[in-house]
């Protein structure tokens, strides 16, 4: 038996050895077949519109179809729930968001199918939307952040704030302004972006952190006053336009889209993705479609993306905890 064993062992470190370029030479081959790209959100707008510009870029670099395939639903968790099931192979991957990695989960930690970093490879931030803190022009006599914070502390809790709705990027990200400043507001939320700017405009709420695609044609026309701009840089559309984090010390909030694969992706496979996207993010040419979305591009390494997904998450629990914010 001992001479048996002493044979067969070195027969199954050869066929383990074996193993090792298979693998590797699956990961050089990479890829070989359609990528599927998956979309947690409806064709049509920023997030879609990223993932197809880079779907279509590494498609025409690799010779691969990338399909994309939206799967929208209880705000983007039905995509990413998916993405996180599929085959860690490298040939699904998806666009993750601050709803379905960030806030949602430190919403409603119990009722959530996935976890938000641990269950995914990150491979690269494609790009964040900038908020806009903004106000009635004709109600609100601030003109700057400064005053705008003396405007609230000489009226705490008397003047009301709309948002697209309890939990979303717009309530959280004024949410942490308040905490910030030592301010307060009332909020008013609303089923989304169009009913809670209406409001805004006739001056039912006074303020709102929103999205700058929609709040700055109001800005240029005069109807609403922009204070700052929620991001990691100041906005091209407007670079006049001073940072809130600038302003207000520990303010960060900006919704973001990133590209991920299933936690368990090869990293030579997340990095070769990684490093393709970064490339192609830094052309002019993938600038200048971008900032046609209204998206500030971003391109970090799969690194950087999983240190950032990370600290996100801990960041929206803490806020989420501290105003004390409920799911409804």
């Amino acid at each position: 038996m001992r001479r048996k064993l002493l044979t067969f062992l070195p027969a199954l470190a050869l066929a383990a050895l074996g193993l090792m370029p298979t693998a590797q030479a699956q990961e050089a081959a990479y890829p070989n077949k359609p990528i599927r790209l998956i979309v947690p959100v409806p064709p049509g707008g920023a997030a879609d519109g990223m993932a197809r510009l880079v779907a279509d870029h590494l498609q025409a670099k690799w010779g691969q179809p990338v399909l994309v395939d939206n799967k929208p639903g209880a705000a983007s968790a039905v995509g990413l729930g998916l993405l996180a099931k599929a085959p860690a192979d490298g040939y699904t991957i998806g666009m993750g968001n601050i709803a379905a990695n960030a806030i949602n989960p430190a919403l409603q930690p119990a009722n959530f199918p996935f976890h938000p970093v641990k269950d995914f490879a990150p491979i690269s931030m494609i790009g964040v939307t900038p908020l806009i803190l903004v106000v009635n022009a004709e109600k609100v006599p601030a003109r700057t952040v400064p005053e705008f914070i003396a405007f609230l502390k000489a009226n705490p809790g008397k003047i009301a704030y709309g948002s697209s709705g309890t939990g979303s990027s717009l309530h959280i990200g004024m949410e942490l302004f308040l905490q910030k400043t030592g301010t307060s507001m009332l909020h008013v939320p609303y089923k989304g972006s169009a009913p809670m700017m209406t409001d805004l405009l006739g001056g039912q709420v006074l303020a709102a952190m929103d999205a700058a695609t929609t709040s700055w044609p109001q800005v240029q026309a005069g109807k609403l006053r922009a204070l700052g701009v929620a991001g990691p840089e100041r906005a091209f559309f407007a670079p006049e336009l001073p940072l809130l984090r600038d302003m207000v010390s520990g303010f960060d909030v900006k919704p973001w889209h990133g590209l991920m694969a299933p936690a368990g992706t090869p990293p030579a496979i997340v990095n070769k993705i990684s490093e393709e996207v970064q490339s192609f993010l830094r052309t002019p040419a993938a600038m200048a479609k971008l900032q046609a979305m209204g998206v500030i591009r971003v391109g970090n390494s799969a690194s950087e993306f999983q240190t950032f997904m990370g600290n996100e998450f801990e960041l929206y629990k803490k806020i989420i905890q501290d105003a004390g914010i409920k799911a409804e």
